[in-house]
């Protein structure tokens, strides 16, 4: 399926991942994608839960189909026109500076993907996203001139929703109509326990353990702790380096030391944090 890249300037294939893995209808849905990009620039949004794999699954479209790829966060965006460019001061004169991602877009096949789009710190800076995913596909800029959406561009862009995630906002209807949409969700029980022990090497009566304490954790509404696909790579990372479980959970779950608690008792598992005074402390280095 990979092709070869040529003269993509600071533009690069990412590489394939041999542990990642999707579901056939998502694979489906990108098949028709990359069928779509052949006639006109396409966008599509993956949207679904944090940790699941969906900048991942960004990387592994550029690279099974040996397309170049660029990333730009979006939750950096203040106003419109910031990921064009900026004026800086050069030599004590003031002069425009082009960033890459008007590069990306003159680029023919790039795979341009729009990290977490409903973050921006101002809504307005994506005004100018809207003339570029239309059947437009060109905006005008003082400094740069008419840019247009080379030929075979697509645009990926990622996004988690919910109260939980701070900083986001609703995306605007009139900007996600632009898009396909494509959703996932946690690995079923048997893929994820396997892409643990690729990724991390460790034992199959480890790698069952982390599945199952997970699939508690996953399955009690009391604690409303969302653990991802990442989350529980971090896990088996820890093990892998010597860790117990409990020293693994308590040091990769992101939640406050109460609920902490309350999470290993319901594992089965004693609190693995003890008081300053019982703490050893010796000379690091």
């Amino acid at each position: 399926m990979q092709q070869p890249v040529e003269n993509f300037k600071s533009l690069h294939v990412p590489e394939i991942d041999p542990y990642y893995y999707a579901s056939t209808e998502i694979l489906s849905v990108l098949d028709k994608v990359q069928k779509i990009s052949r006639k006109h620039p396409v966008n599509v949004l993956v949207a679904g839960r944090q940790g699941c794999g969906k900048s991942s699954l960004v990387r592994q479209y550029a690279a099974t189909y040996g397309l170049p790829l660029a990333t730009f966060q979006v939750g950096i965006l203040s106003e419109p026109g910031q990921l064009f460019g900026e004026y800086a001061l050069e030599n004590g004169e003031t002069k425009y500076r082009q960033f890459l991602f008007p590069e990306a877009l003159q680029t023919p096949n790039c795979v341009i993907h729009l990290e977490e789009i409903n973050r921006p710190e101002h809504p307005k800076a994506l005004n100018m996203l809207f003339s570029l995913l239309s059947d437009d596909r060109q905006v005008w800029l003082d400094e740069l001139g008419l840019i247009k959406v080379a030929e075979g561009v697509v645009f990926f862009a990622t996004l988690n929703e919910g109260d939980e995630f701070v900083g986001t906002e609703l995306l605007d209807p009139a900007l996600r109509d632009r898009f396909y949409v494509t959703l996932m969700d946690y690995l079923p029980n048997e893929v994820e326990k396997e892409v643990l022990q690729k990724k991390t090497s460790i034992g199959d009566e480890s790698a069952l353990e982390i599945i199952d304490a997970i699939n508690q954790l996953r399955g009690n509404g009391e604690f409303e702790v969302e653990v991802s696909t990442r989350t529980t790579l971090m896990i088996g990372e820890m093990v892998a380096a010597g860790a117990t479980i409990k020293e693994a959970l308590v040091t990769s779950l992101q939640t406050d030391k109460s609920t902490l608690e309350s999470l290993l008792l319901s594992l089965h598992l004693k609190d693995g944090s003890k008081e300053k005074e019982q703490l050893e402390y010796v000379v690091f280095g």
